[in-house]
């Protein structure tokens, strides 16, 4: 007589978090069920009335404070009122410019990485950074912070010393120099230059320098191979970058990016911004080269070659960590917002509202608010598209980016010569 078949128990169900219903079903859609009906969940409808209240609480604000430029003016008329001599005046107020635009960089990147983490906990069905540290898991960036400072800095025994501590400076310091014309607001930049778009470009393209001294200095071959992977392709997509902007500069007939800002001001037919995105076809066109090519210029997504983990272990900063291996990230996030304000300056009316009814809410807030909208941009791009092969990605350039940027060019021209703008 053969004995009965032993029943084994049923496997227990994984469960994340109990407490509030955060819990982590038998299925990999979750996300889906939970937020099929999403107002109806308090928790959805008390996140939205937050999101209403900041902001409402920085429109207030700002049409309060007013346009920053003017506090900036004040400031410097206070130092000049100290009775110092001029030249000390002047260094102190190039190292407060210096000093705040440091400060926006820093901040961008402890920003930039919570959002970074939401969006993708979103899209991706990402889980700890939903909850980490309570409401929408603010402590995430915490925590990152707390481990890089912690984490030891290790430098490889066949690494060059000196290059290999020398790299991540190389790569920041570029990125801090580009902000100084920057627009944040109507007239309110650091340093204001007759050749603003040159400037940014020039130095926006030496960080270069710095990814590719990383993978050198590595004494890893994976490592180089994704320094000269970024060379390729930071050298290649600067190319169609610039002459995206053309079209912009004929229109603008200026370098000074506060000229163009300016030039975007006022309304179609009285409500119908005339921002050069909207320029037909032409405007369209260079948004989206410009789009493009500054996320292959950030080593973001889709374009992320010189990293690439499946191929190259990390990349260029494979041998880096702690605090250097995110002055990278640093450098990388920076470079991903001056972009976001280059695109508002460039193509969204910089500072100007979308309404003339909008028009008492100050220009820094617009400029900020385009330029977060940009860099949402950034980020979706980043959690939704596949990494191209290295093929793909120097193809597309040369054969598709490149001529279409000339041939934009082409077609602003023609609207000049027959006075159609």
């Amino acid at each position: 007589m053969s004995e009965p078949a032993s029943t084994k128990p049923a496997p227990a169900q994984p469960v994340l978090n109990r407490k509030a219903g955060r819990l982590l079903t038998n299925t990999r859609y979750w996300p889906t069920e939970l937020w099929e009906h999403p107002w109806s969940l308090p928790r959805y409808r008390a996140g939205a009335m937050w999101l209403a209240g900041i902001i409402a609480g920085i429109v207030l604000i700002g049409a309060g404070v007013g346009e920053l430029a003017a506090w900036g003016e004040r400031l410097l008329t206070a130092l000049n009122g100290l009775g110092l001599p001029p030249f000390v005046v002047a260094w102190t107020w190039v190292v407060i410019k210096l000093v705040c635009v440091i400060v926006v960089i820093v901040a961008n990147g402890l920003w930039a990485v919570w959002w970074e983490r939401k969006i993708s906990a979103h899209i991706q069905s990402r889980v700890g950074p939903m909850y980490a540290g309570g409401f929408h898991g603010w402590a995430q960036t915490i925590f990152d912070t707390i481990k890089l400072l912690l984490k030891e800095d290790v430098t490889p025994l066949a690494a060059d010393q000196v290059m290999h501590t020398l790299a991540p400076i190389l790569a920041i310091a570029p990125c801090v120099m580009a902000f100084a014309p920057v627009l944040f607001g109507t007239e309110l930049a650091a340093a204001k230059l007759d050749m603003g778009v040159l400037y940014i470009f020039a130095f926006a393209g030496v960080s270069v320098i710095g990814i590719v001294t990383a993978g050198w200095a590595s004494g890893n071959k994976y490592s180089l191979l994704g320094g000269l992977r970024a060379a390729a392709q930071i050298v290649s997509y600067e190319l169609p970058r610039g002459f995206s902007i053309v079209p912009v500069i004929m229109f603008a007939g200026s370098l000074d990016l506060s000229v163009i800002d300016r030039a975007q001001a006022g309304y179609w037919l009285g409500f119908w911004p005339r921002w050069f995105v909207f320029y037909p076809v032409v405007g369209q066109l260079a948004f989206l080269f410009f789009l493009i090519a500054s996320v292959a210029e950030t080593n973001r997504t889709p374009f992320d070659i010189p990293e690439a983990e499946s191929e190259l272990v990390a990349g260029f900063h494979t041998e880096f960590s702690g605090m250097k291996w995110s002055m990278f990230f640093l450098t990388e996030y920076g470079y991903v917002l001056l972009s976001s304000f280059l695109l508002a300056v460039f193509f969204l009316g910089g500072g100007a509202a979308p309404f003339p009814f909008l028009d008492f809410i100050p220009s820094w807030i617009w400029m900020t608010g385009k330029a977060m909208l940009m860099m949402f941009v950034f980020m979706w791009f980043r959690w939704t598209f596949p990494r191209l092969r290295v093929d793909q990605l120097m193809e597309f350039n040369w054969k598709v980016l490149l001529p279409w940027s000339f041939a934009n060019i082409g077609l602003a021209g023609a609207i000049l010569w027959w006075g159609l703008r």
